[in-house]
């Protein structure tokens, strides 16, 4: 019953940025029918990246006014849509992709059953050659590790990209919570999902975090270095969010060190640089680097640039000074969207632009 309105969900969610591949199983439908209501799903088809107030909805589809406000609200609330809350002016709504979106907005929904929902859908998940677009995150190095004679460019300084917001929220890793429920995972902080402006808002909203102020968002990235956690902010100039994450438990991360050469496909600008005199093989960096860009070769340590993908962890605890960041070889720095909201809209051009 009502499997061909879940089929179009899925079939439009597949539209927007990260997609959401059919299944080899159809565990896509099963895992959209716990998330959606037969009415959330017809509403959610309707919905695009461009905002609107629910009476601009309302009046698009043909539906009551009333209606439209009461469900649109109840869908923001639980995380299945986006919505911003202007001042003196009707809260706004819009489609959220499935990654990044819906799934880390269920971090106060997580339990068993969403768990092997999520697991039954992504190991029987169909797949696809890499799309060629921006990513929705990118990775940008701990503070510290960058010499102050290094050449910092614009949007990679991550005290300047928190100082530039007002309102900061911090709400838990829907990763590392999963891995947990799965009796898996790691030690590291939990509650270090970092949002700022109206992803904070929407975050406090809906439940899934808590204000915070700034002393306690730069310690909650000291906090990140300690537990060799890698640092993903919104690949956006505003950024909305900073991921602090693990390659134990980011399904991203985890992506990203499947591939053989991780340099090629990850967002960033840096790159680590080994001065192999200086190593003293104590090894610190081994535990550190996320991605095993790193082995013991003899005495010393050698590194493999085609896996490192700039993060600085190796950086920050070199008791030697043998590793520091220098720039990626033949870097150019592109036109990175304003706002998460104008990433997702590029990514989702390319996508259209791909499938014609």
């Amino acid at each position: 019953m009502h499997n061909d309105l879940y089929q179009r969900l899925a079939e439009h969610l597949d539209t927007l940025p990260g997609g959401f591949p059919p299944s080899f199983t159809g565990a896509e439908i099963a895992l959209l029918k716990q998330l959606f209501t037969p009415e959330e799903a017809l509403l959610a088809c309707d919905l695009t990246l461009e905002r609107e107030d629910s009476t601009a909805f309302a009046s698009r589809v043909g539906i009551d006014p009333d209606h439209a406000a009461r469900e649109l609200a109840e869908m923001a609330k639980k995380g299945l849509i986006f919505s911003v809350h202007p001042e003196d002016a009707p809260p706004l709504y819009q489609a959220a992709p499935f990654v990044v979106g819906i799934y880390e907005f269920q971090v106060g929904n997580l339990d068993e059953g969403l768990v092997e929902l999520l697991n039954e859908y992504w190991s029987s998940q169909k797949r696809r050659r890499p799309l060629k677009t921006i990513t929705q995150m990118r990775t940008i190095p701990i503070g510290k590790s960058i010499d102050s004679h290094l050449e910092v460019l614009p949007y990679q300084r991550v005290r300047e990209l928190v100082e530039a917001h007002e309102r900061f929220a911090v709400a838990q890793c829907i990763c590392r919570l999963q891995a947990r429920l799965e009796g898996e995972g790691c030690n590291a902080i939990a509650e270090a999902c970092l949002v700022f402006g109206e992803w904070a808002d929407f975050y406090v909203r809906g439940g899934n975090g808590r204000y915070i102020e700034l002393p306690e968002v730069l310690e909650i990235l000291e906090r990140a270095d300690e537990d060799n956690l890698v640092l993903q902010p919104s690949n956006s100039r505003e950024i909305a969010v900073i991921c602090c994450c693990c390659s134990c438990c980011c399904g991203i991360l985890q992506g990203i060190k499947r591939h053989p050469r991780p340099a090629e496909i990850v967002s960033s600008t840096y790159t680590a640089l080994l001065d192999q005199s200086l190593c003293i093989g104590c090894g610190v960096c081994l535990q550190r680097c996320q991605m095993d860009a790193l082995t013991r070769d003899d005495d010393v340590v050698s590194l493999n640039p085609q896996r490192c993908i700039g993060c600085g962890l190796c950086v920050t605890k070199c008791p030697s000074n043998a590793l520091t960041l220098v720039l990626k070889p033949g870097f150019e720095e592109y036109d990175m969207p304003a706002s998460m909201n104008d990433t997702w809209k590029r990514i989702s051009m390319d996508q259209a632009e791909a499938a014609r």
